[in-house]
């Protein structure tokens, strides 16, 4: 697995996503915002977390719209895989790669803190060492992690199976106190048609060391190393 970590002005998850992948197995480097290419032989692109451009205009509006996005949306058209975390996932909305919009949570405040999730499908490259069903946990923190999208956007998310994770709390119970910031249907990550391009607000990359809380999230990169 040959993995391409981008790095936009802001971005701060970088690092951590590039350690992850190599932990996992994986190859990785990091590619600059401004090329216009993507790495010969690429099979992952990930777009990390942070805050990119400040999160001016809208949080992922002025990364959208770089050079490089233009060679990831090639690059998923194809059948490569993208993976967007936090910013990343708020990057993938703007940029059409994923449908739907990340807007302020609930409660107008950051959160910062451990966070449950259940996985709806482990039958996708980016879930396969998981069980579905299993719960995990893994770390929020966000200030635009509300999930919306239209009712026919929800409804297809719901029926054909694309919604990746949910938030939980840490008996599996969906929903309620669960959910940190009133995402609909209790949404934490959802997935292309193609099941090829994952987006998700909460940070698996930061549980992948049991010094630092768990390793519930370095199952994503194994399942992702093991696609090589």
């Amino acid at each position: 697995m040959k993995a391409a970590v981008l790095l936009f002005p802001g971005s701060n998850r970088e690092g951590d996503a590039l350690r992850a992948l190599k932990a996992a197995g994986a190859e990785a480097a990091i590619v600059w915002h401004r090329e216009r290419e993507l790495p010969q032989g690429v099979d992952l692109v990930v777009l990390p977390g942070g805050f990119s451009y400040g999160d001016y205009l809208r949080c992922g509006a002025i990364a959208a719209r770089e050079p490089i996005m233009d060679a990831v949306r090639a690059h998923a058209a194809r059948g490569g895989l993208v993976l967007g975390i936090c910013n990343g996932f708020q990057i993938l909305v703007e940029s059409g790669l994923l449908p739907g919009v990340l807007m302020r949570n609930a409660n107008l405040r950051f959160i910062c803190r451990m966070q449950h999730l259940s996985v709806a499908r482990a039958d996708t490259p980016f879930a396969s060492h998981y069980e579905t069903g299993q719960v995990i946990k893994v770390a929020i923190a966000h200030g635009e992690g509300n999930y919306i999208g239209d009712a026919e956007t929800i409804a297809r998310l719901e029926g054909e199976g694309l919604v990746a994770f949910r938030y939980c709390d840490a008996n599996g119970a969906i929903g309620g106190t669960g959910n940190p910031n009133g995402s609909m249907n209790d949404i934490a990550g959802i997935y292309s048609e193609r099941f090829n391009v994952l987006g998700l607000m909460p940070h698996p990359e930061n549980l992948i060391d049991p010094l630092v809380g768990g390793t519930d999230g370095i199952g994503m990169f194994e399942s992702l190393a093991a696609r090589a």
